[in-house]
């Protein structure tokens, strides 16, 4: 059997590969993502002062800090069962959204933009931001780099710096907002709202305008149908801060609503001994393998998922782009995984909007931003939208508020099954049948994940038990002497 591998994958946060087996006739029997790098935060984390939470997991990634920040910061107020006065949670809120902003920017047109600008059979030298300014002008280049420092901009003022913020503490943030950081903050927030337009008409004229890209959106290799999963406020609209999880099944029906407390009834974790990040699962559906449909209990959690489970956008330009999506795909749910690009433009347009009305409002400068947690430290879980997924904190302390236990599931980590599922249905729809097997076909393949914004620096965190280790020892002459391995149990995690 011949084996294709593509090591290390590329443009994305974190490390991977992709293993192809093809059968005598060619085709594509089997494929493999699989996540070589362990972090172990859930355990390291434990006996730490559960205040010092926001601080420590941040250092989980230096591509979403904000996220785990703020998840962070959420759960440290369900332990002590503390409420952030208005101000606190409007610059939390203002900076949370800015953050995503940023982050879909970046992946948009550093990681993923590429393969639709300069195009999966290009050089793959070129096939890089530095690619796509060459084709679209140095203009561009420009603009996104303007968005990305406005964004910075935004979480250093109020996070204290804009790689790993301090801002965010138990029962609020660590400032206020000045009336002069005000102003600047309203002309950041305009200037973002004209962005995500900006990028959304790019998508508009060089992808849909484009029959070949509108023909692999549409596309049987990059169709899954699955579960979706977001986050949604009162009147269920998309929401990255507060709310409850709203599940749809593959047809657009509500499963359940959550409260982030909940999140265990809902939602279990399975490990395999071929990856460092686990698999989740709804329980009401069971996990049944890597299949997808109506009896699966595999689910995506992305920008396209957010989308499927929402009524509305609360800004308006966002909505007119959300109409705007859901009619040209004919409806929702949509399962189109490629689409996953075009939805995380129109949630750029909707966060650039939310921090223009944060910014605007007349208490953002009120200077009472945190209330002191007074109870008794137990139980807290923290949820925010990650821009890749859900993000959820879960901490268990002592009295003392020294943590016992700490369960974390990031956005990555819940679509890993459908990564796992999108790679190989694109390699089995790709490759074989005769066809010649380029640089250009293994990228589409690699296309397949990238829809997700994989953030696997993020996503490993191995269940409890041994951590899985192989060794392979050769001798001076190259020849194989050893070859030891030691795999982490296979199975369920419930929670």
């Amino acid at each position: 059997m011949k084996r294709i591998t593509i090591d290390p994958i590329t443009r994305l946060e974190g490390h991977g590969k992709i293993t192809i087996f093809l059968d005598d006739q060619g085709d594509v029997a089997n494929a493999y993502f699989q996540v070589p790098e362990f972090r172990g935060f859930e355990s390291f984390c434990e006996g730490r002062p559960v205040e010092e939470m926001p601080r420590i997991t941040q250092r989980i990634c230096g591509v979403c800090p904000m996220a785990h920040h703020i998840a962070s910061a959420k759960a440290a107020d369900a332990v002590y069962g503390v409420t952030p006065p208005p101000a606190g949670l409007r610059i939390r809120e203002l900076a949370y959204n800015a953050f995503v902003s940023g982050d879909h920017a970046t992946h948009f047109f550093v990681l993923s933009g590429p393969d639709f600008f300069v195009g999966p059979d290009a050089d793959p030298a070129q096939r890089n931001i530095l690619g796509m300014i060459s084709k679209l002008g140095v203009r561009l280049g420009q603009r996104v780099l303007r968005h990305l420092s406005e964004a910075h901009e935004v979480i250093a003022m109020l996070g204290g710096r804009f790689v790993h913020p301090v801002m965010g503490l138990p029962g609020g943030v660590a400032k206020a907002v000045t009336p002069e950081m005000q102003q600047r903050l309203i002309e950041i927030g305009e200037s973002m709202v004209e962005f995500g337009q900006f990028s959304l008409g790019l998508w508009r004229d060089y992808v849909i305008g484009s029959q070949e890209y509108r023909d692999m959106i549409m596309g049987e290799a990059y169709l899954h149908r699955t579960h979706s999963i977001g986050l949604v406020d009162e009147n269920r609209q998309l929401n990255f801060y507060h709310g409850n999880v709203r599940i749809v099944d593959v047809e657009g029906r509500q499963v359940a609503c959550y409260a982030p407390a909940e999140y265990a009834a809902h939602i279990a974790e399975r490990v395999e001994p071929w990856s460092y990040v686990k698999f989740p699962y709804l329980k009401h559906f069971g996990w049944h393998g890597f299949v997808d449909g109506m009896d699966s209990g595999v689910y995506r959690s992305t920008p396209l998922s957010r989308l499927n489970v929402t009524d509305g956008l609360s800004t308006p330009l966002a909505q007119q782009a959300y109409e705007e999506f859901f009619e040209y795909m004919g409806g929702k749910p949509v399962h189109a995984t490629l689409a996953t690009h075009w939805a995380r433009l129109v949630e750029m347009l909707h966060c650039g909007e939310k921090v223009l009305a944060f910014a605007r409002h007349e208490d953002l400068t009120d200077p009472h931003v945190r209330v002191i947690p007074e109870g008794v430290p137990h139980e807290g879980v923290g949820i925010v939208e990650a821009p890749r997924g859900l993000l959820t904190h879960h901490y268990v302390t002592d009295e003392q508020g020294i943590l016992r236990h700490v369960n974390l599931i990031v956005g990555t980590t819940n679509n890993n099954a459908a990564i796992c599922m999108s790679i190989k249905q694109a390699a089995q729809s790709l490759i074989g049948g005769g066809r010649e097997i380029t640089q250009g076909l293994l990228d589409r393949v690699e296309m397949a994940f990238r829809a997700y914004d994989p953030c696997f620096a993020c996503a490993t965190h191995a269940a409890p038990g041994e951590m899985p280790l192989q060794v392979t020892v050769y001798d001076h002459r190259g020849d194989l002497v050893a070859d030891l391995s030691r795999m982490a149990p296979r199975g369920r995690c419930d929670l």
